[in-house]
């Protein structure tokens, strides 16, 4: 079971897809982050798909919550690449050449857990900050068929994914629409009460 402290007092089955939506501002990103960084601690591997910061800006942040050199932690960054940055790989930092870049970002995720696999870490916990970024991108069938793909490879790991988007930016309809692709929703509200919704 992976736990969602310290935010939550709650449980999942490995394997499990998670929706964190509220409005913007609502500490979504730091609850996601909090519960890889507690991960990190019980040395589970930590991936942070970023589509809004550079992967720097990220493990500075990351760094805050957990010491992690020398942990599995690491980060696809689709942001950098995009705004012109001649950028390689390393084993931390895997560049996608932009947020449209579905493909690419669905490839580096695997790469990752593929690593991880041959270093005998058998529990992985992977962020997605944001799918509001991808929307901007790209449709809504585009993105639907991503994230199937997406959360499958999570579930097929026995993973956690933690999936964030902004509530406000986005019809009902496509937020019902994706809601399909998750186990539960963690739900944000603007005085920052967090409650969850398992399926």
């Amino acid at each position: 079971m992976y736990d969602l402290t310290p935010h939550l007092d709650a449980e999942v089955e490995p394997g499990t897809n998670l929706l964190l939506t509220g409005p913007p501002l609502t500490g979504k990103r730091s609850l996601a982050m909090d519960v890889l960084a507690d991960g990190t601690d019980q040395g589970d591997g930590a991936i942070v798909v970023t589509t809004k910061d550079g992967a720097e800006r990220v493990l500075k942040d990351y760094e805050k919550r957990t010491p992690y050199e020398g942990k599995p932690v690491a980060v696809v960054d689709c942001v950098t690449r995009q705004q012109g940055s001649d950028v390689r790989d390393s084993d931390r930092i895997k560049y996608a050449s932009s947020p449209v870049d579905m493909t690419g970002i669905g490839i580096k995720l695997s790469e990752f857990l593929q690593a991880f696999g041959d270093r005998g870490i058998d529990r992985n916990r992977v962020v997605v900050h944001s799918l509001s970024t991808l929307l901007m991108y790209s449709d809504l069938q585009t993105v639907f068929r991503f994230l199937h793909v997406f959360t499958g490879r999570v579930q097929s790991v026995n993973g956690l994914g933690l999936f964030s988007i902004d509530s406000t930016a986005h019809d009902e309809q496509s937020l019902n629409t994706l809601k399909q692709l998750f186990d539960g929703i963690v739900m944000v509200s603007d005085d920052g009460d967090v409650e969850i919704r398992l399926a």
